[in-house]
């Protein structure tokens, strides 16, 4: 996979835009994966799902805590990428305080599956997700990958997160 040109796909998202009026002044934008990672060094983490306790309580937390950190090592944006739509991508990052860290929301799970991390999470009633890794794409392409171990469908092995903690990539770009 690294070496590989990251999925071209279109997330679909939300913007303010103050025009719309109204309590809720948002509207649809297309964002193509292409526009996302051309001409820039990107640090993406992905995710099982929006609100769930190792995800809400430390990977999306330490990545935005770690994002100056990131930012002195030449990457230009972190993103977490999760399958799930833009509104709630929306309320989480509202919920956790998000500050650096950018939600992308792959709520078909377009690019996940494009990935080959698309698994079927039937076990916990959520569905296809996407399974957890981290990777730097430089341009876009996938300079490394940092993938959990033991990918799978059954929810076997639990859900190992280690791999793809900031601290993890963190080392990588320190040693480069």
């Amino acid at each position: 996979m690294e070496g590989r040109k990251v999925p071209s796909v279109v997330f679909k998202t939300r913007v303010r835009d103050e025009s719309v009026g109204g309590p809720n002044p948002f509207r649809w934008q297309d964002v193509s994966s292409d526009d996302l990672f051309a001409g820039k060094r990107v640090v993406v983490f992905s995710l099982p799902g929006a609100f769930t306790p190792t995800c809400s309580n430390q990977q999306v937390p330490t990545y935005d805590a770690l994002y100056p950190e990131f930012r002195d090592l030449g990457v230009d944006e972190v993103y977490c990428l999760s399958v799930n739509d833009a509104f709630v991508m929306f309320q989480w990052g509202k919920h956790l305080g998000v500050k650096n860290v950018k939600l992308i929301p792959d709520g078909s799970g377009h690019f996940t599956r494009r990935m080959g991390m698309l698994i079927n999470k039937d076990h916990v009633g959520f569905g296809m997700r996407s399974w957890r890794y981290a990777m730097v794409v430089t341009d876009g392409v996938i300079e490394k990958l940092f993938e959990e171990p033991g990918i799978n469908d059954a929810g076997e092995g639990g859900d190992p997160y280690g791999e793809s903690a900031p601290e993890a990539v963190l080392a990588y770009l320190r040693s480069r």
